[in-house]
């Protein structure tokens, strides 16, 4: 459980960024920009409930490109950005890439369920810490918060604020992480030529007749 000096920490630095963030909206062309390193994330730790109450973490994401948003029903900049998501998670969204929307809102479920009917937001899922833990475990400043987590599950990048994320040049830069191959790609190329060296030599060795 969170000691009231921390749940008053995050509460004044939550606001203090949607405050100071509206005024400087949505300035044309945003580009990530990435870590030298990819940062490792603390995938297991990060943990939250979908919206049948079923616990869920960030690994449960991992083989995709990710771009985890932190917000929040009462945050203004957050509901400004929230249809751009939702058209982000429309043209991008499969096996290869998820917008993970993850509500603070205390309400939970309900709270962001009537948000996404009054809002219509059609296509992106309801992800909630109600906890709001996730501030503390990825030391997340302010809502909202937007990382872009890569197919192995390490952070690229991230920004603070609210973006219009539906842009051409946003997809772009999405798109590009996504045709990147994952990790296990090499690995598998590698084990499949090893298989089919294998196959030719005995192919080979089997007609080769037999000195005696």
């Amino acid at each position: 459980m969170q000691s009231p000096l921390s749940v008053l920490r995050h509460t004044v630095a939550v606001l203090t960024l949607c405050a100071l963030a509206l005024p400087a909206t949505w300035a044309a062309g945003f580009t990530f920009t990435p870590y030298p390193k990819a940062h490792t994330l603390p995938l297991s730790q990060v943990t939250f409930e979908n919206a049948q109450g079923k616990p869920m973490n960030l690994a449960d994401f991992k083989g995709k490109v990710v771009l985890l948003n932190i917000w929040a029903t009462w945050c203004p900049p957050c509901v400004h950005e929230m249809p751009t998501l939702d058209k982000l998670q429309t043209l991008l969204g499969g096996k290869d890439f998820a917008v993970v929307p993850l509500s603070v809102d205390k309400g939970g479920v309900f709270t962001v369920k009537s948000f996404y009917d009054d809002n219509f937001i059609g296509h992106l899922p309801i992800y909630v810490d109600p906890t709001t833990h996730v501030l503390d475990t990825l030391n997340i400043l302010g809502t909202p918060t937007t990382i872009l987590i890569d197919k192995q599950g390490k952070e690229i990048a991230r920004t603070m604020g609210p973006e219009d994320w539906d842009t051409p040049a946003v997809i772009a830069q999405i798109k590009r992480y996504i045709a990147a191959p994952s990790a296990a790609a090499p690995k598998q190329h590698q084990q499949a030529r090893t298989q089919l060296l294998s196959a030719r030599v005995a192919a080979t060795n089997a007609v080769q007749p037999k000195v005696e």
